[in-house]
């Protein structure tokens, strides 16, 4: 049976049609290899722009309403193909521009492509397009906005579905006006709608940017201030807080107050000493000065709590060069909190200490090991397996052959039920580690000549 094929406008349908496979569908595994190709098709379309904006525009429009079909036969789990279809709506916008389209009509239809957007295709769809619009189609979409925003005002009855809606509405539409006057750097606007639908410290934040962007410092450090107030009535404004607190830092620097920054940066790395807090410190310090203030910042880090922020305190000792604190205070924690710290931190410092500290070394590989075997995650028993060896290396050399027999103790005696471990553990035991068997390969290979 002949296949009736339609006859296309334009050839580069066919392409499009072709490396889209309609009735194939694509797995999670392929979809990226199956979204560069279309790249490659959606830049060719791209340089028509310039020569040919209506051409253009004609194929951005097909190979939209082709995606919006082939997304029920692929798994965008990966999320490659949603950006690739933000992509592609940005391209359109940019040839319609291109092209003389009246702004207007090219703003009702986005708006109308954000409110019919089952496979949320569209979701900040607002902020990608904001970067391609030029003046006159930024303002076509602002108004459109705003008047949906004016039109979402509270209803007139207090039947409890509709004013949520309402507010749901107002929250859509006022977020999406807020990206649009950044984009605009239309900071009056901004303020405006902030102050009419409800200042937050984020809403501080950003108009300090946009006033710091057009040059005046001052009015944004008075935004700052204004936002950290905001701050510290929301509890759940905390990230806001620490970010208008870095900005206020910066700020104070650029207006001649070098000093405040400096106390503000001091408290903050007493309060939380991490290598952030304390590279944000030294933006401050005189570089003269940075000698002592590095040893009086290492030992405010050595007196602050430790608890929930060994992690940040081991990180920060270590990035700073300094080992004999270091392994201090890991000398100083006991086993169970190095068990819960991440093998991100205790990996590096392991091996940074092997040769000068191999006692606290040891107890480090020894937490990396007993962190996976506790857990049981059995998948990742052969690291487990290779830590205990290195732990048993650096208590060998530190001479404490007794720290290693409580280990091999205490792992017999709390998980002699594991099976896959304890086979590995035991030969480690013995002395004969898992890597010193012949490899998979290595089996293979004597197989074969044997067969030969």
């Amino acid at each position: 049976m002949t296949r009736n094929r339609r006859t296309t406008a334009d050839p580069m349908e066919e392409q499009i049609e072709r490396a889209l496979q309609p009735g194939a569908f694509i797995a999670d595994a392929a979809c990226s290899a199956f979204v560069g190709h279309l790249e490659h098709i959606a830049a060719r379309i791209a340089e028509l722009i310039n020569s040919d904006p209506p051409r253009a525009v004609a194929l951005y429009e097909a190979f939209l309403a082709a995606c919006h079909v082939k997304v029920e036969e692929l798994d965008d789990s990966s999320g490659s193909f949603g950006q690739f279809v933000l992509d592609l709506y940005c391209g359109w916008i940019t040839a319609r521009q291109a092209d003389g389209a009246d702004p207007a009509a090219t703003a009702a239809r986005l708006l109308a492509c954000m409110d019919d957007d089952d496979y949320g295709f569209c979701h900040q769809l607002e902020t990608e397009a904001a970067r391609v619009f030029d003046k006159a189609n930024l303002a076509a979409f602002v108004a459109l906005v705003r008047a949906r925003f004016d039109a979402a005002g509270a209803p007139a009855t207090n039947e409890g579905a509709l004013r949520d809606r309402s507010a749901y509405l107002r929250r859509r539409w006022g977020a999406v006006l807020r990206t649009l006057y950044v984009a605009a750097q239309d900071v009056g606007a901004y303020v405006a709608l902030a102050e009419e639908s409800g200042l937050g410290a984020q809403d501080c934040h950003t108009i300090a940017t946009l006033l710091l962007a057009k040059g005046q410092p001052e009015q944004s450090l008075a935004w700052v201030e204004r936002g950290i107030d905001v701050a510290g009535q929301v509890p759940q404004a905390a990230m806001a807080g620490h970010d208008l607190a870095t900005l206020k830092r910066q700020l104070l620097a650029k207006v001649g107050r070098r000093n405040e920054a400096l106390d503000g940066a001091w408290a903050d790395y007493r309060q939380r000493p991490s290598r952030y807090t304390y590279d944000e410190l030294l933006q401050f310090v005189p570089a003269a000065e940075r000698g002592a203030w590095h040893a009086r910042a290492m030992d405010a880090a050595m007196e602050a709590p430790r608890g929930a922020h060994l992690n940040s305190l081991l990180d920060l000792l270590l990035t700073s060069g300094e080992t004999g604190r270091l392994a201090d205070v890991v000398r100083q924690a006991d086993d169970d909190a190095l068990e819960h710290l991440s093998h991100y931190v205790t990996e590096p410092i392991a091996r940074a200490l092997e040769t000068t500290q191999a006692d606290v070394a040891a107890r480090l590989w020894r937490a990396q090991a007993m962190r996976i075997v506790n857990a049981g995650k059995s998948k990742y028993y052969a690291a487990a397996l290779a830590n205990f060896a290195s732990a048993r290396r650096c208590f060998e050399c530190a001479g404490l052959a007794a720290e290693w027999q409580e280990t091999v103790r205490q792992v017999r005696a709390d998980h002699h039920r594991k099976g896959g471990l304890m086979r590995g553990f035991e030969r480690l035991v013995a002395g004969s580690a898992a890597s010193d068997e012949p490899s998979f390969l290595d089996r293979a290979k004597a197989r074969w000549s044997g067969r030969q």
